[in-house]
């Protein structure tokens, strides 16, 4: 999914139920629908769980002593 961000993935998956809900869809638009929102959550649900792991090591990494050589001042 190039160049797709979480906003965007989500605003599409919030177009997507929207679209679903109302109206009566066409059973071969309906699949596609569904297809490409089960891609988009698989996307959100992926962005999200690198973000978490991202900010857990940023935090272990703020716990950890600095070393006299490290320090800014």
């Amino acid at each position: 999914m190039e160049n797709l961000s979480y906003s965007k993935a989500m605003k599409e998956i919030e177009e997507i139920l929207k679209y679903i809900e109302a109206q009566e869809v066409d059973v071969d638009i309906l699949v596609e629908k569904v297809k490409r929102a089960t891609e988009l959550i698989r996307f959100c649900k992926n962005k999200l769980r690198t973000a978490e792991e991202e900010l857990q090591k940023t935090l272990v990494e703020l716990e950890e002593p600095v070393s006299p050589e490290e320090e800014p001042f």
